[in-house]
């Protein structure tokens, strides 16, 4: 059973937050606030959804230490939907945003999106193509050549090759970088992945999408 931390200074929602998601079948445990959040987070929890405006320790400064001292996904909760009051939660590392008042079932199908989403990211091995990622050591090999990749490159490249989907490169500066990087920084690390896939021959290429983003294409080798 996946276990969901709750943080939010208003009790009624935090209990309505409980009543559902132990009603959809996830262990919970509760918080008002973040200072009492951090008192009893464990090394159990699969994600953290989190209020934005709390006494103590607040939703931005919380978010931040679930993310680099527990590395899990983080919802932040917030009455404010302004584009700078996102910016301040995506950039504390929060992995979604929700504006209250919302439905139950949308924050239910965004946790959802979120594990699976992090699933695959926390996969050892990825199979891509002709490639084999081993995320323990930044390693992608193809047959009997392996490479070793920097750390950045290796994540933009496993979550590319996560899904046969387009990936925004706001969505992509985010997840690698924690933060909306410049262009030049995104295009430098695609740039180096394709020359190093160019090198090892593969089947695999990182197909640029005008005005949207990048995602990976396979070329299925002809067997006759």
């Amino acid at each position: 059973m996946r276990k969901i931390l709750l943080v939010d200074d208003e009790v009624s929602i935090l209990k309505l937050l409980a009543t559902h998601f132990q009603q959809w079948h996830y262990d919970t445990i509760i918080a008002k606030n973040g200072q009492e959040a951090l008192d009893i987070m464990d090394e159990t929890v699969d994600i953290a959804v989190v209020d934005v405006m709390m006494p103590l320790v607040d939703g931005l400064a919380l978010t931040k230490i679930l993310k680099e001292d527990w590395e899990i996904p983080v919802l932040l909760l917030t009455a404010r939907a302004q584009l700078d009051d996102k910016r301040a939660g995506f950039t504390a590392g929060a992995d979604d945003y929700i504006v209250k008042p919302f439905e139950p079932e949308e924050l239910l199908f965004r946790v959802q999106a979120i594990l699976r989403r992090y699933d695959k990211l926390t996969q050892n091995k990825i199979e891509c193509g002709d490639l084999m990622l081993n995320r323990e050591q930044y390693e992608v090999t193809k047959g009997s050549i392996s490479i070793v990749l920097p750390n950045k490159e290796f994540e933009l490249l496993a979550i590319l090759c996560g899904r046969t989907r387009v990936f925004e490169r706001p969505y992509l500066m985010e997840q690698v970088w924690g933060d909306i990087v410049s262009d030049d920084t995104l295009n430098t690390h695609i740039k180096r992945l394709r020359d190093k896939l160019a090198r090892l021959k593969s089947t695999v290429t990182i197909k640029t999408v005008r005005n949207v983003g990048y995602q990976i294409e396979v070329e299925h080798e002809n067997t006759l």
